[in-house]
């Protein structure tokens, strides 16, 4: 069932350097683009809709979510100061939408994401305007990252370069959610496997 006032945020706006092309260009072995693949499987553990940021080859990123009504494309036109871009980007999209109490953050590049670690992250208890949780991997920090609305504001204030929420999630004791068992939470940065375009 989708957590009412939850909307899900995909950052996917980067160039890839080390991948070699915008990470929201590539598919997985099957066909299906990641910033697809991504934008469902938020919806699917729980997130009523979702907004996609793309940056860096954005006309033709934005052409692989045609078939997907649920999701919104935002710009981020600065996208090449880094992570920081796309998730300003991505907040600010949200912040006129009354009906929003918090946003869960993943990004584009990880393909492995199961909808069952989006739905344990938003199931860990109440979610309102002060919640912060992040999924953790065998107590490692990941994503998703749900970021209650009262935290946007001030988080903007401190997002720079290509740093994302981390310190900010450090310094305001984020709610840790063991996910371990679910996937290994990995980030690709490279595709090395034979037929994985």
């Amino acid at each position: 069932m989708p957590v009412d006032r939850v909307a899900g945020l995909v950052l996917a706006a980067g160039q890839g350097r080390r991948m070699g092309r915008p990470k929201a260009l590539v598919r997985t072995a099957a066909g299906e683009p990641w910033t697809v693949r991504a934008a469902q499987v938020l919806m699917d553990g729980g997130c009523s809709d979702v907004t996609v940021v793309l940056g860096a080859a954005a006309a033709p990123a934005r052409e692989l979510l045609a078939d997907l009504p649920a999701a919104t494309v935002v710009i981020a036109t600065d996208w090449h100061r880094g992570l920081s871009a796309s998730l300003l980007a991505g907040l600010s999209s949200l912040r006129g939408r009354e009906d929003v109490t918090a946003a869960l953050v993943t990004l584009v590049d990880t393909p492995g994401l199961p909808p069952s670690a989006v739905a344990r992250v938003l199931g860990a208890g109440s979610v309102d305007g002060a919640t912060l949780r992040r999924a953790v991997h065998r107590g490692r920090p990941g994503h998703p990252v749900l970021i209650g609305r009262d935290h946007w504001e001030p988080l903007a204030a401190v997002l720079t370069g290509d740093a994302g929420a981390g310190p900010y999630l450090r310094s305001h004791r984020v709610s840790a959610i063991e996910s371990g068992d679910l996937w290994d939470g990995e980030d690709v940065d490279a595709i090395e496997r034979p037929g994985v375009d």
